[in-house]
């Protein structure tokens, strides 16, 4: 029989000797208060001596007298209980305390940066991290995972890493509120031996790609949009040169010419490098909404003085309808003075029939900011308007080239646009105009 397992008594009182022995650092009178505690010893001890002396020859009533007399003493002594119930909070190779463990966890994984949740078999939530609720907004403790990520591919892995207890990954994508991509790792919770585990737990994580998958497409579209839209000047340039070289080598005024045409095909190929570049940049911080307040009413004037002597070399007059309070959104201003920019300058170039861009701000109490630029001119036909915004998408190449256009200004405005969290409605009517409004 053990007596260690089968006597809890015999149990606490072997924790309290050996707390008393082997702990030098407590004073004396504690080692001493604590041993008298181990009251069953001590009357153990008490009568193996009273029974020591009575063979010594010492009188038994005496005896009887000294035995009772330490028994009453020991038993009457109060016991620290608390002593008694501690114990080591650890011995070597135990696992800790499971009421220690969870919150130590948790805040272990609210601090890291990559969004995780721990769910249990049933793909229910137990807990998830300050990333994953930035990611991917707050999900209360209980809530199955498909009440959040309804995609089949994510459910699916779920579904077999539950059934085969291995870790599995994924590629997912996020279409909103912006294009994200990431790396889906769901893997079982492999707890230490003695753990009360209850239900089997599981854990996932999301690891952003987006940079790297933005990167490699911005690679591959640069080069296809820029061999694309770069041929035909080079082509020109190359033409010229060895014209230049031959037939007019001799002929002053031919070169001149062919110079003039040279430094206006250069001049178009750096508008096109730099709006390549810029639209690369947007798409690097897409994602990041902007965080300051900007006030409209001023950008908006501030894009009226830039524009002022195009609009007088066009003939068009810039007309602003402009509240008479402050009208702020959350922005970029730069970024905003690019947009209206962008529109102001193409109602100019291509409105120029109608000899008038009217500019309005409107800041109505219960609805969104709205500006609206618009112009007089031919319209566009009602099949082009959807594809407006496509990198290089022209209605008319030949008068976009004409007017110095790259095809990308209105690329560029819908990505800055899409980072606000704002839209681009375009309406046109032939030969009435084309209403371009920016809604916040």
């Amino acid at each position: 029989m053990n007596v260690n397992k089968k006597n809890p008594r015999f149990h606490r009182v072997r924790l309290l000797l050996a707390e008393v022995l082997l702990n030098d650092t407590l004073p004396p009178l504690r080692r001493l208060r604590a041993l008298l505690s181990a009251r069953g010893i001590l009357l153990v001890t008490a009568a193996l001596v009273a029974v020591t002396v009575y063979l010594s020859g010492a009188d038994a009533t005496v005896t009887a007298i000294l035995f009772g007399l330490c028994a009453i003493a020991i038993l009457m002594q109060r016991q620290p209980e608390a002593a008694l119930a501690q114990k080591p909070a650890s011995q070597d190779g135990d696992p800790p305390p499971a009421d220690l463990l969870r919150p130590t966890v948790y805040a272990t994984l609210g601090a890291l940066e990559l969004p995780v949740v721990v769910f249990r078999k049933d793909a229910t939530v137990l807990f998830q991290n300050r990333a994953m609720d930035k990611a991917f907004g707050p999900l209360a403790e209980g809530s199955h995972l498909s009440a959040r990520w309804r995609s089949p591919s994510i459910l699916d892995v779920i579904r077999e890493t539950i059934a085969t207890d291995e870790p599995n990954q994924i590629e997912h994508s996020e279409r909103l509120p912006s294009e994200r991509v990431y790396v889906v790792r769901i893997a079982p919770v492999d707890l230490p031996v003695g753990m009360p585990t209850g239900d089997k737990l599981y854990i996932m994580s999301f690891k952003d790609i987006s940079e790297l998958r933005r990167i490699d497409r911005m690679r591959s579209d640069f080069v296809a949009n820029a061999s694309h839209e770069l041929r035909t000047p080079l082509a020109s340039l190359k033409g010229f040169i060895e014209t230049m070289q031959g037939p007019a080598r001799t002929d002053v005024k031919a070169q001149e010419r062919f110079l003039a045409i040279m430094l206006d095909q250069a001049n178009r190929m750096s508008r096109l490098v730099d709006d390549l570049l810029s639209l690369s940049r947007l798409e690097l911080k897409a994602h990041l909404a902007p965080n300051e307040m900007v006030d409209l009413v001023p950008v908006i004037g501030h894009v009226r003085d830039s524009l002022a002597p195009l609009a007088a070399e066009l003939g068009i007059e810039l007309r602003l309808h402009l509240p008479p309070s402050r009208v702020e959104v959350m922005g970029d201003r730069d970024e905003l003075v690019q947009v209206f920019e962008n529109l102001m300058e193409n109602a100019c170039k291509y409105g120029q029939e109608g000899k008038v861009v009217d500019v309005h701000v409107r800041n109505e109490p219960g609805h969104a900011v709205e500006v609206s630029v618009v112009d007089h001119g031919p319209g566009i036909p009602a099949e082009h308007v959807p594809r407006l915004t496509e990198r290089f998408y022209r209605v008319s190449v030949a008068d976009s080239r004409s007017k110095k256009g790259t095809g990308l200004g209105l690329a560029i405005v819908k990505h800055i646009l899409t980072r606000h969290r704002a839209r681009l409605i375009v309406k046109s009517e032939i030969g009435k105009g084309t209403d371009f409004t920016v809604r916040f």
